[in-house]
């Protein structure tokens, strides 16, 4: 029998359709299909200064939108080969942390409903809520937040922000508890998760997987202890890793991954120093507010960087950051002018997507389900 599974599926996760041949309750083979939110990112890139390319970022893995606006200005900035201050990257790292915090809570969440359990679904979203209040301190929004900047990020911390946080990253590691309580040692968890799924560390390194999918198969690989980025090389946290390579093996890197970012954000918050929150760069960044309003020189700046933006110099770079999902990565080629001539992103999701035939055939139809759940895939990276 040949059945769809998706493109409207709920635990499909988006937009995902699956062709599944089976053999009873066995799936012989399953061929994923993609592109149903197709929106043109990268070609619209090309048509839009290097500024105006920083809100398209936000809509690719939407749950972790300053994952997205790192990537991409940790590009440019290579690109242009300039230094961000020591406070700009302490607040980068601090937010980045944040957001993968709340990609896994909406992960967990999900994740375990989809698999029948519905209460950790309601802790995970009353963390997630206090997340999104503090982004939404941040950058005036809580989906879509456009905040980071080449050169730094567009504003500093507000008044409040510090304290906030400090009481989130406090109490959180006892809501962990919450959730281990929950699923860590539940027989029913460990029946749906335990064996299913496997992907052997040599088969996902071959399929080029990366983040908490690849970690879980015992593959030590995190860009922010091999190539370390923002000052990541100041912080002190540990890589967790699987033993398997299976559901429960993501889950259990996914939960201790929570509690090392939980760690780096209260080492961000200790080591935050006083200083600009962006470079200031003559026809790179913009000038101060308060120079735009009184120095006739700062106002023509800034009108000229906002209508004509920035040039780099001709050349090609790629950047890639650990997003909550693995690695994500920007690979763009500058022709001198004030647009990209060429973007191109890698996104973990797309990447990770590609190993699921092999983790489900030969497993049972219900199997199919948890396991794209222990993927954390999103759609709006993968089809861009």
């Amino acid at each position: 029998m040949t059945i769809n599974m998706g493109p409207q599926h709920p635990s499909t996760h988006g937009v995902l359709r699956l062709l599944l041949e089976l053999d009873g309750e066995m799936i012989v083979k399953a061929v994923p299909h993609v592109g149903f939110l197709h929106r043109g990112v990268e070609k619209l890139a090309e048509y839009r200064t290097y500024h105006q390319c920083i809100p398209l970022t936000d809509r690719l893995d939407y749950v972790a939108p300053f994952s997205n606006n790192l990537a991409y200005a940790l590009a440019v900035e290579k690109l242009l080969g300039i230094e961000v201050p020591e406070r700009a990257q302490h607040i980068r790292v601090l937010l980045c942390e944040l957001t993968r915090i709340a990609s896994h809570l909406l992960w967990l969440a999900t994740h375990a409903l989809d698999i029948g359990a519905m209460t950790v679904f309601f802790y995970c979203f009353r963390e997630r809520e206090e997340i999104y209040d503090i982004f939404e301190m941040v950058s005036g929004a809580r989906m879509h937040l456009s905040y980071i900047r080449v050169g730094g990020v567009s504003r500093d911390l507000p008044g409040g922000f510090l304290e906030k946080t400090r009481k989130f990253v406090s109490e959180f590691p006892s809501r962990l508890k919450e959730y281990e309580t929950l699923l860590t040692d539940n027989p029913i968890w460990k029946k749906r998760t335990v064996d299913v799924g496997v992907i052997s560390a040599e088969d996902a390194v071959d399929y080029g997987l990366s983040g908490p999918s690849l970690r879980g198969s015992g593959v030590s690989w995190d860009i922010r202890k091999a190539e370390p980025y923002s000052g990541y090389d100041k912080y002190h946290f540990t890589v967790p890793l699987g033993k398997k390579g299976d559901v429960y093996d993501r889950y259990r890197v996914r939960i201790e991954e929570m509690r090392q970012s939980n760690s780096i954000v209260h080492q961000a918050l200790n080591l935050l120093p006083k200083g600009d929150f962006i470079a200031r760069i003559p026809n790179i960044t913009l000038p101060p507010k308060e120079d735009v309003e009184t120095n006739m020189e700062s106002m023509i700046s800034h009108f000229k960087l906002i209508m004509h933006g920035i040039h780099p110099p001709r050349g090609e770079v790629y950047s890639s950051i650990e997003a909550p999902k693995g690695e994500l990565g920007f690979y763009i080629v500058s022709d001198g002018s004030s647009k990209p001539y060429r973007l191109k992103i890698r996104p973990p999701s797309f990447v990770n997507l590609e190993a699921l035939p092999k983790m489900v055939e030969g497993r049972l139809l219900p199997d199919v389900v948890a396991t794209i759940g222990s993927l954390d895939i999103v759609l709006g990276e993968i089809d861009r």
